[in-house]
């Protein structure tokens, strides 16, 4: 398959053209449309897969500077990405913006240090949490509780994608504020604008967010 490994285009202030990097997503595959069955066992119309961000280097650049720019003006020391795939899109903010970065391990080795967090870290330090797409927000509380036990202190993150289905209320329901880049809302009006999909693929996508909601406001 030929990819298109190129940025989107970006101005001498380091903006992103945010349409035609959503329509790159969708070319290159990490935006799909079909049936797709999810980690909790529902079967969704869409699927984002951006995994492929480390082959596309320009796109895994603008994902970058998306995120950087969503977390203006929030007070951290470090960064930490959710494993696995928001890894290397933190690794690019912290080498491009020269921001200490920390890793949260999913399992602990049994020889070594057996950290659960690897990195140079003052106790107390606020560290921002990258994420790559929002379902439940689990991942990141999982992420939060890691750093809590290893001395960090978050209570703050920026995700690309929030796909609306209740993981902004689970997470400011557990006093944790996070800001998206995109929503599924959004990503659907722009690839229908462009003519990328059809007017029933959105709606079909739109039925199945507002029929799998989560978490409810007030819940």
């Amino acid at each position: 398959a030929v990819v298109s490994t190129q940025s989107t285009g970006m101005c001498s202030r380091g903006s992103v053209n945010k349409v035609e990097f959503v329509r790159a997503l969708y070319r290159n595959g990490a935006i799909k449309f079909g049936e797709y069955k999810l980690k909790s066992g529902i079967m969704s119309p869409v699927y984002f897969d951006l995994r492929c961000l480390v082959s596309l280097p320009g796109l895994l650049r603008d994902a970058s500077t998306l995120l950087h720019t969503a977390a203006q003006g929030m007070d951290y020391a470090c960064i930490c990405g959710v494993p696995y795939t928001a890894l290397p899109i933190a690794t690019v903010i912290s080498v491009e913006h020269d921001i200490p970065m920390v890793i949260r391990r999913k399992e602990m080795k049994d020889y070594g240090t057996k950290k659960m967090v690897e990195g140079i870290f003052e106790l107390g330090d606020r560290c921002l949490i990258i994420e790559d797409v929002i379902t439940t927000g689990g991942s990141i509380l999982e992420t939060v509780d890691v750093l809590q036990k290893a001395g960090l202190t978050s209570c703050d993150g920026v995700v690309l994608l929030d796909r609306q289905q209740g993981g902004q209320i689970n997470l400011t329901n557990n006093n944790f504020n996070i800001r998206s880049v995109f929503n599924i809302t959004e990503i659907l009006d722009l690839l229908y604008s462009a003519g990328d999909i059809t007017r029933e693929t959105v709606d079909k996508t739109i039925a199945f967010v507002n029929d799998n909601q989560l978490f409810k406001q007030g819940s």
